[in-house]
């Protein structure tokens, strides 16, 4: 770590359980933030204050106007830019020493499996079940760390889904495939504007500790946040042994849901999906 490193990060450096060896896993790490939006700003923006060594941005859309009461990433001077590259100029604002690849691209496939296996954790900030499922899909492939965030109106929740650990749940067994969800968007129902803050910085902070390997994550606990009474709770769930992605028969196909008592299903999917 150079001197300027030393200085820059001098606060983390301080706190007993992260340390010099903490931040120099920080600055090796390679973070994939898929959506630039509501959720994927402050996140990144965090990651890249905080000295996550190599950053890739994905995002297939452009800056809007509409976008500005909430994606703090982005700038009125920038609306129409491609929201990779305006998160790009953002993020090299805050952290010129770090790397920062924006793609713009819908990431599916074997382009995704392939940024997935690159990276060491992902932070899944999309706005849809079927990008949230094969984002999931590609971190249990490839056993990576997997922070997921979602936020609409006033409501809010994040997990975490450590698939390094054989015991860890994934995003599958909380939210099967292919369940009659209802899927809403902000463009219809609204969000608050702070709300996205709180959940993408808090996606921001587990990222952190996964790199750092410090402190317990909150694999096996969904966090729920009602933000207009300013309340939590939290939803205790276990890996699903007959998950038809992470379980020992996991084989492409999708067997009918079986639920579990131990999760609270109704209240998790309480909160819907945002960018």
């Amino acid at each position: 770590m150079t001197d300027e490193q030393l200085l820059r990060y001098s606060r983390h450096i301080l706190l007993d359980a992260l340390g010099i060896e903490g931040q120099e896993r920080i600055l090796a790490t390679h973070a994939l933030i898929i959506g630039a939006g509501g959720l994927g700003s402050p996140a990144a923006l965090y990651l890249a204050s905080a000295g996550i060594g190599k950053i890739t941005l994905v995002d297939d859309d452009s800056v809007d106007f509409t976008n500005l009461q909430r994606q703090i990433l982005h700038t009125q001077a920038r609306i129409g830019m491609a929201k990779a590259e305006s998160g790009r100029q953002a993020l090299a604002a805050i952290n010129p020493d770090i790397e920062i690849m924006p793609l713009q691209a819908r990431l599916s496939g074997a382009a995704l499996d392939a940024l997935v296996a690159s990276a060491d954790l992902v932070l899944d900030c999309t706005d849809n079940f079927a990008t949230r499922h094969a984002i999931n899909r590609a971190c249990v492939h490839h056993k990576k760390p997997l922070v997921s965030g979602a936020a609409i109106r006033f409501d809010g929740q994040i997990s975490v889904y450590d698939l390094r650990r054989d015991d860890s749940p994934c995003y599958h067994c909380l939210f099967p495939e292919g369940e009659d969800v209802e899927e809403v968007r902000c463009a219809v129902m609204g969000v608050f504007s702070p709300l996205t803050g709180i959940i993408g910085t808090m996606q921001a902070a587990e990222a952190l500790k996964l790199a750092a390997g410090v402190g317990e994550s909150l694999s096996g606990r969904l966090l729920l946040l009602d933000a207009l009474d300013m309340e939590w709770r939290t939803v205790r769930f276990k890996k699903d042994g007959g998950c038809a992605v992470c379980g020992p028969t996991a084989a492409g196909q999708l067997p009918g849901y079986l639920p579990r008592p131990d999760a609270d299903r109704e209240s998790a999917t309480g909160a819907c999906h945002l960018a």
